[in-house]
């Protein structure tokens, strides 16, 4: 085949690829089967594999990349992604519409409403007709750059369709998300290699995108409906009704259940038909989102600090579900709280049958006079979680019973006990099965040691087979011992092997928090690492050493001394040590112009967020600390500091500001 018939096929097959992946996954009428759209697929490839010079950004081959990324660098929003002010009830939507009107003075207004999708709102910037980024919400003025995984989304064009009106540089936003086809199909794939289980569609869809390898987020089957313009450059519609006929004409795919209302009362009758007939659609919704429809009025209306006046969300009530209460069982936690949970008759709500749902403590029980045997009525907290909201006191029979909390551990028999002053009832025995797989999954977990295959029908088995006793146990795990567990294929065995053997290198906040100290969260874990630098400085220091830390108050410097101070914790950082996990912090030992020095940010940073600012201290060789002390050598402050600005001047510590922090680097 000639040079130029080549090229001529090549942009054929292209197009027509373009055009059934928008017939597919857009129109959702499929015009040609997966094998003849296959073969169209591998003739491209196979074209442009012996022809490299014909590859274009926005083939349909580019969509998946041979390599995992390394991580997401972070992304600036040219206008920012703010979140929506919430609403609960139609009052509140009439407030809503009060305000508007009284800040447009008179002028005639007219909403459009749309479906609130439960998943992850991301940006897509277009240049001259092509995608060339993409990222997630972030904190609303920065996001990570997941570029890679949403070229995996077939409905997200590579190119837009009439690019000859469209914007020179336009940021189209969206909501990714997962249909309950394969949010199911996944969670049942992660049961059967013995993974943590996705607890919701919404989690999943936001955990896919960051996911570094795109392979394996292409095999997620993630979806988008693309709801609004942000920043542009060019002509686009003056109107959100408009937009959404613009986006759908460039290819786009928008969500067909939108509806122009010209008052208020419009708007409240759609909310309420869509609250009744939300469990027929195949994705999540959690509400309605209620824009004024002309950009002119929403420009007119502005934003808070947080929110735009002119968008508001529709938060549907929890739905609720009347079944009878059968019993009350006891769940340890990895602290020892022994709290109770309620054994129901399985009955549906929120699309899900629920037979279990929380009940807190027993001073929850007391106060809502629950009883064993009672018809109770329950809901979904936020959707998600299940609880037990109150007995229907009037189908009593007389026959239900009071619950006692027992008075012994019901996994491993030793005597609870009640601290003064707490409303929880612990079992205090740290050699407690229950309490140590709890353990065992918080060590695991995403923010800690981050170790992907140890879910809980992993950490069940190895804790009932004795393969491990504490968490620390885990790093003496043989691939011959994981092989031998139930459903577990030779494959997933070495990668939870080599998840396990990449966790040594964690960072020691996450070893900190991992560790399961009382009181101790992510952020408190990270600020003792600033503090400390070391697993064992740490473990040396008394309450008051720790109370003179500004973010650690009087209870969590009691639990951080009372840890270390055990025989059994002595023993847990001797194996983690023996086994080679990091317990200090690697960028101490780095050499750079940083190494030794200490800093402190205060005020917000310009050119940086906090976090990114702290990175490149640490790869300096420096360390950043959350208070002020003499140890203290720079005070680096962004705009309106607060009181380390002051203290750090009465100490006579440097006072830098952010250019001078730049000229630094």
């Amino acid at each position: 085949m000639a040079t130029k018939d080549i090229k001529i096929r090549t942009e054929e097959i292209r197009e027509a690829i373009r055009l059934h992946d928008y017939k597919y996954y857009v129109e959702s009428k499929p015009a040609i089967s997966d094998q003849e759209y296959d073969k169209l697929m591998s003739e491209l490839k196979n074209l442009e594999d012996k022809n490299p010079g014909l590859i274009t950004p926005d083939s349909p081959t580019q969509r998946v990349g041979e390599q995992p990324v390394a991580g997401f660098p972070k992304v600036k929003h040219r206008l920012a992604m703010l979140s929506m002010d919430n609403t609960y009830s139609a009052d509140e939507l009439r407030e809503f519409d009060k305000r508007v009107k009284k800040n447009l003075h008179g002028e005639k207004i007219g909403y459009t409403v749309e479906l609130k999708i439960d998943g992850a709102s991301v940006s897509l910037v277009y240049k001259k007709g092509f995608l060339e980024n993409g990222a997630t919400r972030g904190d609303g003025k920065t996001g990570d750059d997941v570029i890679r995984s949403l070229k995996t989304i077939r409905a997200i064009p590579l190119s837009v369709q009439k690019i000859d009106k469209f914007p020179e540089l336009v940021e189209i936003r969206g909501e990714v998300y997962m249909d309950h086809k394969s949010f199911n199909q996944i969670n049942k794939q992660k049961e059967k290699e013995g993974d943590e289980l996705f607890a919701n569609p919404r989690n999943a869809a936001a955990g896919s995108l960051k996911l570094l390898d795109p392979k394996i987020v292409a095999q997620r089957r993630l979806q988008i409906f693309i709801y609004g313009i942000g920043y542009s450059e060019g002509d686009t519609p003056q109107s959100q009704w408009d937009a959404i006929d613009f986006l759908k004409a460039h290819g786009f795919r928008t969500n067909p259940h939108i509806k122009r209302c010209d008052s208020i009362e419009e708007v409240i009758s759609y909310c309420d038909s869509w609250q009744k007939k939300k469990e027929a659609l195949d994705y999540d919704i959690d509400g309605m989102v209620i824009k004024v429809d002309s950009i002119r009025q929403q420009k007119k209306l502005g934003q808070t600090t947080k929110a735009p006046r002119w968008m508001i969300a529709y938060k549907f009530p929890a739905e609720r579900a009347t079944t009878r209460l059968k019993d009350i069982i006891i769940q340890v936690g990895r602290t020892g709280t022994l709290t109770p949970v309620a054994v129901l008759d399985p009955v549906q709500l929120s699309g899900s049958t629920v037979s279990r749902a929380t009940l807190h403590n027993l001073d929850d029980i007391e106060r809502k006079d629950i009883k064993i045997g009672d018809l109770v009525v329950i809901e979904k907290a936020g959707e998600i979680i299940p609880q037990v909201i109150a007995p229907v006191l009037d189908k009593r029979t007389g026959r239900e019973e009071k619950f006692k909390m027992p008075d012994k551990c019901p996994a491993c028999g030793s005597k609870t006990i009640q601290y003064p002053g707490e409303v929880a009832i612990r079992c205090d025995d740290i050699s407690c099965p229950a309490q140590q797989k709890e353990k065992l999954r918080h060590f695991a977990s995403r923010e800690a040691m981050d170790i992907e295959g140890l879910g809980e029908a992993m950490v069940e088995q190895l804790v009932d087979k004795g393969i491990v006793s504490d968490y620390a146990d885990i790093y003496n795990i043989k691939f011959d011992d994981v092989c031998k567990l139930e459903r577990m294929a030779e494959k997933s065995a070495q990668n939870l092997i080599d998840g396990i053997e990449r966790s040594k290198s964690q960072s020691l906040p996450r070893v900190i928090y991992a560790l399961g100290i009382r009181h101790v969260g992510v952020h408190a874990a990270d600020v003792l690492a600033g503090e400390f630098h070391s697993i064992d400085n740490l473990s040396k220091q008394t309450i008051d050493s720790l109370t003179e830390i500004n973010e650690i108050g009087p209870i969590m410097a009691e639990s951080i001394a009372e840890f270390f101070q055990r025989p059994h914790t002595k023993r847990i950082l001797e194996k983690l040590e023996t086994a080679g996990v990091v317990m200090e912090e690697k960028a101490s030992k780095k050499r750079g112009k940083f190494s030794g020095k200490t800093f402190v940010l205060t005020g917000g940073l310009e050119s940086f967020s906090r976090i990114e600012a702290q990175d490149i201290i640490k790869a300096l060789g420096g360390s950043v600390s959350s208070s002020i002390s003499k140890r203290t050598d720079f005070v680096i402050t962004g705009k309106d500091p607060g009181s380390k600005y002051n203290k750090a001047k009465k100490l006579g510590i440097k006072i830098v500001s952010e250019q001078d922090f730049k000229n630094m680097i």
